[in-house]
């Protein structure tokens, strides 16, 4: 089974309380408060050890981590460790992975809108790669690097017309996409590179389908279009093309009912689509980010109030919710959780665990069944690595929470928690305002 298939993280054991990477949940919780989110550096470490071995047989297929699923300087010091590139898609992104020491040559940047400011920002840190996602960005590009009088090498980011059964706000391999180029403007676009933008390199052809997929075929389909594109461009302009990114999106399994291909079953499709085809590329680039850091990653979560509705439901509150992780709200994801410091009660109860947050709809998890709560019970729920911290907020005012690795029984922390200095450090009070002070 791959990693991407298991709910929990790979060193979970259910002891006195449950444990994780050697590490006591509730010493965690006692010892960093809560909210925390927990990250199991063996569990991370296997899952991008699993994408290189079964891609092992295929030496022009580069693996690229999708840094928007979690982006944090010593999660980056990983994955490079581990042999990966970085797909970014800010400013951020890309200063974080710089300053983290990474070889900025195996570092894409990518995004719908890539703003002046940071298009010199990757040029000044040497991004290897530029995934053009549109023409006003192909003539900025163009302006800006030739004023630094560099040559950027790009891709082309198409919509190659793919509709995975995903939730809507993650598809963005359909025809109606905000990302990239119809496959009836690749010419245009192609030829505007080639013939008037001469500070950009054409190197190749970028698609990315969604995001949580569940059908390894979608893989097949996709590479089959792209290597077809990437053939015919070829020919017509009489180009050197060499590389295609497929990027990512292969889902993980967050319910029992949730049942997201193997890493190897991915490798199949994508390997099985490339044989098929006469045209090989020099390399092809693989971009998975939820599949290599949500299972690693559990928050952990202090109960506190409860409220019994007459007649209907039981609320649990919690002491974190939708700021600090709004997938629920948002794509109404569903999670599985248990109470670490009650593994072994055979009671159970049927309760919806309520977030903290002034919103009616601060709901974390619907109806799940777990051991009688009270307050200072330890919630700890699974598979939250990819996309909580990374879309965290300060909604009322409430700081983010720490982040810590734990491996072979040691934890360490990895982010701050925020104090309310740092909440109120870029605030400013304009002088008309102090007057009466």
């Amino acid at each position: 089974m791959s990693i991407n298939q298991s709910i929990t993280p790979i060193t979970l054991e259910e002891k006195d309380n449950l444990i994780i990477g050697g590490c006591d949940l509730v010493d965690l919780a006692k010892q960093y408060g809560t909210p925390l989110y927990v990250i199991d550096e063996q569990t991370l470490r296997g899952i991008c050890r699993e994408y290189k071995k079964v891609f092992a047989n295929y030496k022009n297929i580069k693996m690229m981590y999708a840094s928007k699923a979690l982006c944090t300087s010593a999660i980056v010091k990983i994955l490079a460790e581990e042999g990966f590139g970085f797909d970014t898609v800010s400013g951020g992104e890309i200063y974080t992975v710089y300053k983290a020491g990474v070889n900025m040559s195996d570092v894409l940047f990518n995004g719908n809108n890539k703003s002046k400011k940071e298009i010199e920002l990757a040029l000044d840190c040497k991004v290897g790669r530029f995934s053009v996602d549109n023409f006003y960005e192909a003539e900025l590009l163009n302006d800006i690097a030739s004023k630094k009088g560099l040559t950027a090498d790009i891709l082309l980011r198409i919509t190659p017309g793919i509709e995975c059964h995903t939730h809507n706000y993650i598809q963005t391999g359909q025809i109606d996409s905000k990302f990239g180029f119809d496959l009836t403007q690749i010419d245009m676009i192609a030829d505007l590179v080639i013939n008037k933008y001469k500070s950009l390199k054409l190197r190749g052809l970028h698609a990315h389908i969604g995001s949580q997929i569940f059908e390894s075929r979608s893989y097949y389909d996709e590479v089959g279009i792209l290597v077809k594109e990437f053939a015919r461009i070829r020919e017509k302009f009489n180009i050197n093309l060499d590389e295609i990114n497929i990027g990512g999106g292969l889902g993980v399994k967050y319910t029992e009912n949730d049942n997201p291909p193997s890493v190897e079953t991915l490798a199949e499709a994508v390997t099985r689509a490339l044989e098929e085809n006469s045209v090989q590329p020099n390399t092809i680039y693989i971009e998975p980010g939820r599949s290599i850091i949500s299972t690693s990653g559990v928050t952990l979560y202090t109960v506190g109030s409860s409220k019994q509705v007459p007649g209907g439901r039981k609320y649990v509150a919690i002491d974190g919710g939708m700021a600090d992780n709004p997938r629920p709200s948002m794509y109404q994801a569903e999670y599985t959780a248990k109470v670490a410091n009650k593994i072994h009660y055979n009671k159970t109860e049927k309760v919806t665990l309520a977030g903290r947050y002034c919103e009616s709809g601060d709901i974390l998890i619907k109806e799940i069944e777990l051991p009688p709560l009270d307050p200072g019970d330890i919630i700890c729920v699974f598979n939250t690595g990819a996309y909580n911290y990374s879309m965290a907020s300060n909604y009322n005012r409430v700081e983010k929470p720490a982040m810590v690795l734990v491996n072979n029984s040691l934890s360490d922390i990895i982010v701050y928690r925020e104090t309310l200095d740092n909440l109120v450090s870029q605030d400013n009070i304009p002088d008309r305002l102090k007057k009466d002070d």
